[in-house]
């Protein structure tokens, strides 16, 4: 199906632009949501006639997407979930989870917005792209950790999984030799020689 375009698509085009695409994508996605129109002689000519005012919505919707991403660009979120030994989550953190912690925390975002093309299912620091009109990004910082605690260390740059290993090897290594000092694992001779 040919459609005209009313705001820039990624891959596809820019305003104005006369693009062919499949039917379920045009009747779906683009014509639903205004963002084409179909490319008949009469759609095109009223798209001329109100070009002018088109641009104009689009450039005003471009300005308040980017006072949003100005006050949510660099921002680090943080997210409590359960989670094992090895980081592994008990589920997933999703772009819905992620937009509503932004939302509570008084962004403006909507779930679509947040693009994750695969749903974050470790512990850590996660950046997480939020497109917020075609032309305007914003990169947040998704702090996902078992505790404020360990939010606060993972904050500061300290893998919490690795550390956790290490002081679990550590305390195994100072148990084991406080058992040599007090003479755990030795046999007495007891005088007996054969």
């Amino acid at each position: 199906m040919k459609v005209v375009l009313l705001e820039r698509v990624e891959h596809l085009g820019a305003i104005g632009d006369v693009v062919t695409v499949k039917d379920g994508f045009a009747r779906n996605f683009l014509l639903p949501r205004d963002k084409a129109r179909r490319a008949t002689a009469a759609n095109l000519k009223a798209f001329e006639v109100e070009r002018a005012a088109i641009e104009a919505r689009n450039e005003k919707n471009k300005a308040d997407a980017q006072k949003i991403a100005d006050k949510i660009d660099g921002q680090t979120y943080v997210m409590i979930r359960q989670a094992g030994e090895t980081g592994q989550l008990y589920g997933s953190v999703a772009g819905r989870d992620v937009a509503e912690t932004v939302q509570a925390e008084g962004g403006k975002i909507e779930r679509s917005q947040v693009v994750l093309h695969t749903p974050i299912k470790t512990l850590g620091v996660h950046d997480v792209l939020v497109r917020l009109h075609a032309e305007v990004l914003a990169t947040v910082k998704v702090n996902v950790a078992r505790s404020a605690d360990e939010a606060e260390r993972q904050a500061r740059g300290e893998d919490v999984i690795r550390s956790q290993f290490d002081d679990e090897r550590l305390a195994a290594e100072q148990a084991a030799q406080d058992m040599i000092a007090g003479g755990a694992g030795q046999q007495e001779n007891l005088g007996q020689e054969a």
